[in-house]
């Protein structure tokens, strides 16, 4: 049976690997930050087929996966501006699509004879993400716009400052709409609704807190990234 501590470590080993996306994406381009975040979204849909423990809590196992999106849809609001984050948004939001309309093909595609048994358990196993991911579209534009809409109020607000607050006063509030909607969409009549969204709430509030000090490192490296960039390409010229 998987620790806690093994959890803790995938969410610590995804932040590190989303965070290197938006350095990277400094030096090279936003698509790599924006491209990354597709993926997230993508493979959260397919993980939260099966509903797991964290610790008390009952939550989807996309959930540590999704919760990474926030924070990316932050750095590229700081660093890039909404038009970016927001370009983000819908390229997630694409990639769902191609994600429901090739399950929907697959699952409905006439097995070979030999794997007929094979079939039937793929089918079981991704029964539900059709569904996972038609809630997923909707939530996901709800809860995603307004963490970008909330990001800049409260940078409006802080002037610029306190981005711990700005961080944590989007993304917790942004989550609490994507766990309502998102786990009653998906899963009214399957499972029990109100222990999942507590759950889910309360697990994307820690990745919250944990993904805050990755965020000022992040933001510290795109810095010093970005004087390299140029002086690249002052040599160019």
């Amino acid at each position: 049976m998987m620790g806690v501590m093994t959890i803790i470590l995938w969410i610590l080993i995804t932040l590190l690997v989303s965070s290197f996306s938006a350095v990277i994406g400094k030096k090279y381009g936003v698509e790599y930050p924006i491209a990354i975040l597709a993926v997230l979204v993508v493979i959260s849909n397919i993980l939260a087929n099966k509903i797991v423990m964290f610790g008390p809590f009952m939550v989807p196992g996309g959930v540590m996966v999704f919760s990474m999106t926030f924070m990316l849809t932050d750095i590229l609001s700081e660093k890039w501006g909404k038009s970016y984050a927001r370009k983000a948004v819908w390229t997630g939001f694409y990639a769902n699509i191609i994600l429901i309309l090739s399950l929907f093909i697959v699952m409905s595609w006439s097995p070979a004879p030999f794997a007929v048994e094979i079939s039937n358990m793929f089918g079981k196993v991704l029964a539900l993400t059709p569904r996972i991911a038609v809630a997923g579209l909707l939530t996901y534009l709800v809860s995603q716009n307004h963490d970008i809409w909330a990001f800049h109020f409260w940078r409006k607000k802080t002037k610029g400052r306190h981005l711990w607050f700005r961080n944590n006063a989007s993304t917790i509030v942004s989550q609490l709409i994507d766990s309502v909607l998102f786990v009653t969409l998906a899963f009214y009549g399957v499972f029990p609704i109100l222990p999942l969204i507590i759950g889910q709430w309360v697990v994307k509030i820690i990745i919250a807190l944990l993904d805050t000090p990755f965020m000022y490192g992040i933001l510290w490296m795109m810095d010093l990234v970005e004087p390299v960039r140029r002086r690249s390409r002052l040599r160019l010229r």
